[in-house]
This record gives C-alpha cells, sequence and structure tokens, in this order.
C-alpha cells in the first residue's frame, strides 16, 4: 500500500492496454478561504469523472506544487470526496486511487486514507525528509535505500496493527 517514487512514476507511466493513469492536482487557493476549497473539491470531483470518461484508470491525487498561493486540500477530504462522487456516479469500480502527498507520515494516517478510498500511498515528503536525515548525518549506519526500505516496512506493519485493531484481517 505505500509507493515509492519510482514506484508511482511507473504508474504514472504505464503504458499498457486497459491501464492510463492521470495526476488530479489536489490545491485551491489560498486567498479564497473555504470557498475555494469547496469549488476546488466541486473541479477535483468533475475532473475525476471526465478522466474515466476519457479512459483513466488511475486516478493520481496529488497535492505536489503547493505554495504561498496554492495550499494542498487535506488529503483524506480529498481522497474521500472523490470516492463517494464517483460512488454517487457508479464509476468507482472504474478506477483506482493513488495518493501522491505531503501528508502522511504515521501509520494511522495512511490508514485513514485507505478507509476513505486509497488504493495506494506515495508519502513523498516522509521519503525526501529521510534522504535528507541521512545525508546531512543525522541517521547513522543506514544508508539511503536501507532507511526508506526500513520505513515502508514499518508503515506497513503500522497499516497491519491499525487494521487488526478494527477487526479487519488482512491488507497485502
Amino acid at each position: 500500500p505505500v509507493l515509492t517514487n519510482a514506484e508511482l512514476e511507473a504508474i504514472r507511466r504505464a503504458d499498457r492496454p486497459g491501464i492510463k493513469a492521470i495526476t488530479l492536482p489536489a490545491l485551491f487557493p489560498v486567498a479564497e478561504d473555504g470557498e475555494g476549497l469547496r469549488r476546488a473539491m466541486e473541479a477535483l470531483c468533475a475532473k475525476a469523472s471526465q478522466a474515466i470518461d476519457d479512459g483513466c484508470t488511475i486516478l493520481i491525487l496529488s497535492d505536489r506544487g503547493f505554495d504561498k498561493r496554492m495550499a494542498p486540500i487535506p488529503m483524506a477530504l480529498a481522497v474521500g470526496g472523490v470516492h463517494h462522487h464517483l460512488v454517487r456516479e457508479l464509476k468507482r469500480t472504474r478506477c483506482g486511487i493513488v495518493v501522491e502527498s505531503g501528508e502522511p507520515r504515521e501509520p494511522q494516517h495512511f490508514a485513514v486514507l485507505h478507509g476513505y478510498g486509497a488504493g495506494a500511498i506515495n508519502p513523498y515528503l516522509a521519503f525526501e525528509t529521510i534522504e535528507s536525515m541521512i545525508l546531512n548525518g543525522q541517521l547513522e549506519k543506514v544508508d539511503t535505500t536501507k532507511g526508506l526500505k526500513n520505513y515502508v516496512k514499518a508503515v506497513n506493519k503500522g497499516i497491519l496493527k491499525v487494521m487488526s485493531k478494527m477487526g479487519i484481517s488482512t491488507l497485502q
């Protein structure tokens, strides 16, 4: 359920019959406050529906590209909103939802996103933080590959623990 940056790029560039991915920005204009967030959610849902109509089978909801003008839509809101919109339109079974976000760090964050409809998650900011800590010598006796592998393993185990406490028996 946790995708590395390389795995996400492979999905983004997948060129096989029946597999087509699109990246949908999950951002809203800061200056427009709550009304801007509402409009951005409506636009995100409309783009998701249109993408499915255009033959996309994987929707990548991404908060990359945020800045002073554009804030990230809270990813649980984005995923849950798109998921339920597609259920209402009878299109949800025609696509998978993948998250590319700087938000998730802890297993509970991942479990919430999975519970709201995400099939896989790329926590790019967590990966960048680990890489930076290794390069700056804050994490000793581990190289970047091992550090990222350890993080993914820990998050996967944590997700299973959260799910087991909720009565959900398996996740692969």
